[in-house]
């Protein structure tokens, strides 16, 4: 075997095993550290995929766009879209070609930065920490976007440009995301790149950009933040920055800890962007394999409902996370995230199909379908919690009301909830 590169593969200050890419026969190897497997603790950190064995581990299953060759759970740390578009204007200002960075490259880059608590070595940039000015990240971020003629020029070659890529090319996700940290004390915002202390709250800040749509995404996310929140769904504390970003907090960092966190796709290597893999049904099934608590059963099931009613079509497996308690070696259901309507309201869809499916159908979901779900996986309250989303969907209105969110755009997302009757 050619290995044309390997990297170590680090989680809570240990290392636990090295990863390798064959160019040749584009085929992704792993090898468990000799230490971690003699040790009794953290046995279950990768449940699916990778076996808990000596020997190298190869893995040539996982091509396109997903996992870009990688086994899944690494994979998880690699920047979505608006990352990869921030890298390369990175890497642009430091005269490095994008293209020629494989995915092996770009974990080095992610280094100690990335989202949950995996690290991978060597690290290729260790940058300074310093003050941030999210007015003028904001303006560098729609200057990017816009790909404007001078986005080469001396404007991103500042320390704005450093910070946007320090806090812009971790978190996942198609629109624009940054990662920030805020003394608890003083209030003074930092790139949330690297430091976890528990003198900061971190921040992952959902960036509110002209798009000329006539409403803003950002603020129909925090009003349906406010409808979770009333259903039950254990969400992050989330607030609106100057009225227009959608900041949460972080729960991959927590009381000074990194959290080791996986998607539901870098679990197990499902494919988000494949029908055969996306369904409510593995989603379930994977949660009892776990060996989750009840109570997180439970809440997948009224976070699916809150979905349903609420036209929240995109609920892929990479917005389902499970978190890792390190001293129980066990996994729970993780807050909810990216619960929001997600469709642009000034284009008109004539079939409108939910990334999971539920009892095989991707619309026109019944409250027959939904129960059906209650019945295959024993949620014994099932009807009550459906009514409960139902009752709360009359506040609708008063929230986005309150948050001066149009009443055109309100009118609009109402007529799309499905109240399952």
């Amino acid at each position: 075997m050619k290995i044309n590169k390997s990297i170590k593969v680090l989680l809570f200050n240990q290392e636990i095993g090295t990863l390798g890419y064959d160019v040749d026969l584009k085929t992704a190897f792993f090898q468990y550290h000799p230490n971690y497997l003699n040790q009794n603790t953290l046995k279950n950190i990768f449940p699916y995929v990778f076996k808990r064995i000596s020997p190298i581990q190869k893995f040539n299953q996982f091509f396109g766009e997903t996992y870009r060759g990688l086994p899944p759970m690494i994979a998880d740390s690699l920047p979505d879209m608006f990352g990869n578009i921030i890298f390369k204007e990175w890497l642009n200002a430091q005269n490095k070609d994008f293209k020629n960075m494989s995915s092996l490259d770009q974990l080095m880059y992610v280094g100690k930065r990335g989202m949950g608590a995996l690290e991978f070595e060597p690290n290729m940039e260790n940058l300074p920490e310093s003050d941030i000015h999210l007015n003028e990240i904001i303006e560098v971020v729609n200057q990017i976007l816009e790909l404007k003629s001078n986005t080469s020029e001396n404007k991103l070659n500042s320390q704005a440009l450093l910070n946007i890529y320090k806090i812009g090319t971790s978190a996942g996700g198609a629109r624009p995301k940054i990662l920030i940290s805020e003394n608890k004390i003083t209030g003074k915002i930092i790139p949330g790149d690297v430091n976890y202390s528990n003198d900061y709250l971190h921040y992952l800040v959902k960036i509110n950009i002209d798009e000329g749509l006539g409403y803003s995404k950002e603020k129909i996310e925090f009003a349906y933040y406010e409808l979770a929140k009333l259903v039950g769904i254990r969400m992050s504390d989330s607030k609106l920055i100057d009225d227009k970003h959608f900041a949460t907090i972080r729960f991959d960092r927590l009381n000074g800890n990194k959290i080791h966190t996986l998607t539901a796709c870098g679990m197990t290597g499902w494919d988000y962007k494949k029908a055969e893999d996306s369904s409510y049904e593995n989603l379930f099934k994977l949660a009892i394999d776990l060996q989750i608590p009840i109570s997180d059963i439970n809440e997948l099931y009224l976070r699916m409902v809150f979905n349903v009613i609420f036209a929240n079509i995109d609920d892929h497996l990479k917005n389902h996370s499970f978190i890792y308690n390190e001293e129980t070696d066990s996994w729970r259901l993780s807050p909810a995230y990216d619960i929001t309507y997600s469709l642009n309201l000034n284009l008109v869809f004539s079939n409108v199909n939910r990334a999971l499916s539920i009892n095989q159908k991707r619309n026109e979901i019944s409250r027959k379908d939904i129960m059906k779900i209650a019945d295959e996986f024993s949620i014994s309250n099932a009807e009550e919690l459906i009514d409960k989303v139902i009752e709360i969907s009359s506040q609708w209105n008063s929230i986005a009301t309150n948050l001066l969110i149009p009443s055109k755009v309100i009118q609009s997302i109402q007529k799309d909830f499905n109240l399952l009757n």
